[in-house]
């Protein structure tokens, strides 16, 4: 059984939900292997425990909020 892993900050359900469909679609499209057999993880580190240079996700939604 195929394991897609995927780690992201926080995510609306639609979005994990357009994931989950998209890679399991283009995984056992590339393999070859059916997509009913495709174990798929989305886990959501909270925001304000990821950084990219000094700055948390959680503050750089807000900056991309208020443009």
């Amino acid at each position: 059984m195929p394991y897609i892993a995927f780690e992201s900050g926080t995510l609306e359900k639609k979005v994990k939900q357009k994931l989950i469909e998209q890679l399991t679609d283009i995984s056992a499209d590339i393999t070859g292997i059916p997509k009913h057999l495709f174990l798929v993880s989305i886990k959501e580190i909270p925001d304000d425990d990821i950084a990219v240079g000094g700055k948390t996700v959680t503050e750089m939604k807000k900056e991309k909020n208020n443009t």
